[in-house]
């Protein structure tokens, strides 16, 4: 997560997509910006500044354009001049509106970059905030490998040499398709979706003890990669131990808190022998009957309490007519 970026960032990234032009004060690029609020400061220009937000980027749309357009020479200067004398990272104007003359002199005189764009105050506004979200949002970066599988974004952890890399090749060799593997970069983009991306520099490639780099992409096409996805399981793996109780049924579901979200997580202990790759399929589709509001250990749990309760229900060993009743 970005403490601050400069207004020159913003333009010099946003210039083609918001199609931004630098009206005044080049000097104001040197601007920090602190936060990806945006704010449209209509009471501020009407003289209520009380409340006034002015360390976010200002919006200037037909609105707060009108408004200044109709102010008397005395108004407008005096509106402009309170409204400029905060710290305003940025002013950008919206819909192809010429800003007043007097507000770009000011706004030269304090240092403060106006930019211009065509489009509309709601697209700009959408497309910067967009952008903004994305350089303030919290990061992190994990040790593991995430693999899509089935639609689900699987992180495998656990400690070095475990073998993540090994079932993150063995799932896309399966079909599946890796994000990232070793260095996961895990970025919380809303308050319960988290996005991990590999590193660019190591994209589409994979670590194999005794074998070295893979290239993923080169090996298996475009099916087997993807840019980023959605991380919703996490999977460690363990070594197995004779003395430890594993979990056996699932009726509670473990979480671990990434970044303050809370997704699922199975530890799952590997042997020798252990399928590990069909299994994490198959936590793969577990999970997502569960979104669909299915949950077998519980839905188990329900049907053997009904069992124990109800009197009536024989047995399937003590019904000797059982056998007759196999029709298939």
């Amino acid at each position: 997560m970005s403490e601050f970026i400069t207004v020159r960032d913003l333009l010099s990234e946003n210039e083609s997509r918001l199609k931004l032009k630098l009206l005044c004060s080049e000097n104001g690029l040197n601007r920090k910006i602190t936060t990806p609020e945006i704010h449209r400061p209509g009471l501020a220009l009407s003289g209520f500044v009380e409340l006034f937000t002015s360390d976010r980027v200002q919006i200037l749309g037909n609105t707060e354009i009108k408004y200044l357009s109709g102010l008397v020479r005395d108004k407008l200067e005096k509106s402009i001049n309170q409204f400029i004398e905060f710290e305003i990272p940025a002013i950008i104007v919206t819909n192809g509106n010429k800003p007043p003359e007097y507000l770009i002199r000011a706004a030269t005189r304090r240092y403060i970059s106006i930019l211009s764009t065509p489009m509309s105050t709601t697209q700009a506004g959408h497309l910067l905030g967009e952008y903004l979200e994305e350089k303030f949002a919290p990061q992190i970066s994990l040790h593991g490998s995430l693999v899509d599988v089935y639609g689900t974004g699987i992180l495998l952890t656990g400690k070095s040499g475990i073998g993540k890399s090994e079932v993150a090749l063995d799932l896309v060799e399966r079909g599946h398709r890796l994000v990232a593997d070793d260095l996961v970069i895990v970025t919380r983009k809303a308050e319960e979706v988290l996005i991990g991306r590999a590193r660019e520099i190591a994209q589409h490639l994979i670590e194999i003890r005794g074998v070295g780099l893979v290239d993923v992409r080169r090996i298996f096409g475009i099916r087997g990669i993807r840019m980023q996805k959605r991380v919703e399981v996490e999977i460690h793996l363990v070594d197995w131990k004779e003395s430890k109780n594993y979990e056996r049924l699932g009726i509670e579901d473990n979480t671990v808190n990434i970044l303050g979200v809370d997704i699922p997580q199975i530890l799952l202990p590997i042997h020798p022998g252990k399928n590990i790759t069909v299994i994490t399929e198959t936590i793969a589709m577990n999970h997502i009957l569960k979104l669909y509001g299915h949950h077998t250990p519980r839905e188990f749990n329900d049907r053997l309490k009904r069992y124990i309760r109800d009197k009536d229900v024989i047995p399937l060993d003590k019904d000797h007519d059982y056998l007759k009743k196999d029709w298939e």
